[in-house]
């Protein structure tokens, strides 16, 4: 976790740090964290639980609470102890969906403004509950963290999967190469459109920032550069550009088949489909067998209609197939086909040979057919009864080790993402689930060696034992040392040291992820998504703007360079369509929708209502045109929030200096956009610690 100290914050006119009370009922792994977090907004908080704490994941936990009250959160007298009545949020995180619950509805009784904040997995009731208290929201920490493993497990350039509406985003992170169009061509500002924002950018000497906007907009990508942005792509339009490409590729077979070009292409492809075939041996037998018995049925039909002219085409056809299947004497016992009567010893010897011949290659190459079709449904029969399970992957796929509640939620997000993956457990499973994907079901060590290791994407290792899960990690490393690891646990410390020791390990806290959206969840954020990288949480929060709010009045680039957030979504509060990666010229107003990319610190900050301080000015040197002074004043009024008033007042005494203190991207905008209206100017340094 980033530490606050570490930045110089500006705090907003007239604005006071509120100490918030907080209760946290159950002070297991996520009760812990939730505290530790809780803390770092700048909450005061107390704690209930059945007992005094044993097995401390925090340190000082005790000296970080308020109080601690041991009892059961669910009794009248132990809440009102709490003083339950003056809390602003109760986070209850005990192990007993049944306990919360109840506790919950114990609250909301004494203290009908309380906000809500529970684990449970019961999604309908959750809903229900939420409907009918009000001011009330579950999660599952389960749930939480599985999209985490899902996305390390898929390892490559991505880092996290989230869809908002229609819109599907994607965080990817991308080592620039001598070969990318963005290499030495492109000014990293110039990376961000409608679709596309940088988040962060670092060159092949320096860390990954733990800040966004902290990347230079004016510095070229050369290689070896490492930038990680956020995309987005509209599903619909994907599903119209499928359509059209469908559409293409019917008129393009046309234009093959009027053109002779269909020929050409499967006298290619003869040999490749003959090659194939011959892994496959009944279906060639039962190719075979029906390309000679339909070269004979057609043969002999056209001999009987020349031998035969005055016969009926269709009786000949019929007549043909009846000797192929078997046939012979009813044909030639009293048929003549419609020739003046005439004994069957009348007919030429070589056509009764011919006839005989057909009937006899008939019987065989049918009796073939009817041996493989019995096969096949013989097989099918047999193979519907016994139990189906999907083979292993060869390579590229994940091995998922410990298939409990978390490991099935990982199962089920990678099957969403069309990944590879084989189970491994050491215990019996659902059958339901047995059918979905392959699995392994052995003891860890002898099942490691069937599961492909060496040719495997990476191994997500999520059993309900720590120690289990790093004894594992290290059998997977010394048979496979080029495979990802992702390791789950449940204490923080524990996380870190691990990450210190194994590097190439990635380790995850279930508990540390949980508590950052049920503390973010506490203060009223509605967090919608989340994903990690570089050890840090990012979540995905929706804000609605109200009056008070520290975001009401600001534009965009101040809330995304002041508080260190990224906005990639924006609706006015008419319900207009919205906007995706909003312009910094947006000025947010009542009731306005936002939602952005943000880490924990920033969401303190925006609970607070601390910026981080402007420190860049723009000095106008001059205007190279008459309407440039215009425009200028405009855009200046636009991008800076000053009054058009002072604007215009500036650009009409040249040289000056705006009055209004910027932030260095807001800055670089507008010295930017002055020059393409042909005016000069430049950034300054702001030389005083204030801000206006």
């Amino acid at each position: 976790m980033v530490s606050s100290s570490e930045t110089n914050y500006q705090s907003v006119e007239n604005s006071q740090t509120k100490l918030d009370k907080f209760l946290v009922c159950g002070l297991g792994s996520l009760g812990q964290h939730c505290v530790a977090i809780l803390k770092e907004y700048g909450a005061v908080v107390s704690a209930i639980d059945l007992e005094q704490p044993k097995n401390f994941q925090i340190r000082n936990l005790l000296n970080l609470l308020e109080n601690l009250f041991i009892g059961d959160c669910r009794e009248t007298s132990v809440l009102e102890q709490a003083n339950i009545i003056q809390c602003r949020t109760i986070i209850l995180v005990t192990g007993n969906e049944r306990v919360n619950i109840e506790a919950a509805f114990a609250a909301r009784l004494l203290n009908p403004q309380v906000r809500l904040v529970i684990r449970s997995d019961k999604q309908n009731l959750n809903q229900l509950l939420s409907q009918t208290l009000g001011n009330f929201i579950a999660f599952e920490p389960n749930q939480i963290s599985a999209s985490g493993f899902a996305i390390a497990a898929l390892g490559d350039d991505n880092l996290g999967y989230f869809q908002l509406e229609e819109h599907q985003f994607r965080v990817v992170k991308h080592q620039i190469q001598m070969h990318d169009r963005w290499c030495n061509q492109l000014h990293i500002h110039e990376l961000n459109t409608q679709h596309l924002r940088v988040l962060h950018h670092t060159n092949a000497s320096s860390v990954l920032p733990k800040e966004f906007h902290q990347w230079e907009p004016e510095a070229k990508l050369s290689p070896d550069d490492t930038i990680i942005y956020i995309e987005v792509k509209e599903q619909l339009q994907s599903l119209k550009k499928v359509a059209i490409k469908r559409q293409h590729n019917w008129q393009q077979l046309w234009q093959e088949i009027t053109l002779g070009g269909v020929w050409k292409t499967c006298k290619r492809k003869i040999p490749y489909l003959w090659r194939k075939l011959n892994s496959y041996q009944s279906l060639r037998v039962a190719i075979i067998c029906g390309l000679t018995i339909l070269f004979l049925w057609c043969l002999g039909t056209i001999i009987y209609i020349l031998n035969y002219p005055e016969s009926n085409i269709v009786e000949a056809f019929y007549g043909t197939a009846v000797l192929l299947l078997g046939g012979y004497g009813d044909l030639f016992g009293d048929i003549n086909f419609r020739t003046p009567p005439e004994k069957a010893e009348h007919i030429p010897g070589w056509l009764r040979l011919f006839s005989l011949g057909l009937t006899l290659t008939g019987v065989g190459f049918v009796g073939v057919l009817y041996a493989l079709l019995t096969d096949a449904l013989l097989s099918s029969r047999f193979q519907f009864f016994k139990s189906y399970q999907p083979l292993i992957p060869v390579k590229n796929h994940v091995v998922l080790i410990g298939l409990n509640r978390v490991g099935q939620r990982v199962a089920a997000l990678l099957e969403e993402f069309k990944q590879p993956l084989v189970g491994i457990s050491n215990t019996a499973l659902d059958a339901d689930f047995f059918h979905k994907i392959p699995l392994i079901i052995d003891n860890i060590t002898d099942a490691l060696g069937r599961a492909n290791l060496a040719n495997s994407k990476s191994v997500v290792v999520v059993t309900d034992d720590d120690m289990e899960n790093l004894e594992i990690a290290l059998m997977v490393h010394a048979q496979s040392p080029t495979t990802s690891v992702i390791i789950r646990t449940y204490d923080r410390n524990f996380r870190d040291n691990v990450a210190r020791l194994f590097p190439y390990a990635q380790v995850i806290c279930t508990s540390a992820i949980s508590a950052e959206v049920f503390a973010a969840a506490a203060f009223g954020e509605n967090i919608l998504s989340l994903f990690n990288f570089d050890s840090q949480t990012i979540l995905v929060v929706e804000y609605t703007i109200e009056a008070g709010d520290t975001l009401n009045g600001l534009l965009l680039a101040e809330v995304a360079y002041g508080y260190g957030v990224v906005p990639i979504l924006y609706q006015s509060f008419k319900r207009s369509p919205v906007k995706l990666m909003p312009s910094d010229n947006i000025q947010l107003a009542i009731g306005d929708r936002l939602i952005v990319l943000a880490n924990t610190n920033s969401l303190q900050r925006i609970e607070r209502g601390e910026m981080f301080q402007r420190t860049w000015q723009v000095e106008i040197e001059k205007a190279l045109a008459q309407d440039a002074i215009f425009d200028g004043a405009n855009e200046i009024s636009i991008i800076s929030g000053c009054s058009i008033g002072t604007a215009r007042k500036l650009m009409d005494n040249l040289p000056g200096q705006l009055p209004k203190v910027l932030y260095k991207q807001q800055a670089l905008r507008l010295v930017r956009r002055l020059t393409k209206l042909r005016v000069t100017a430049r950034l300054k340094p702001f030389s005083d610690d204030r801000d206006n």
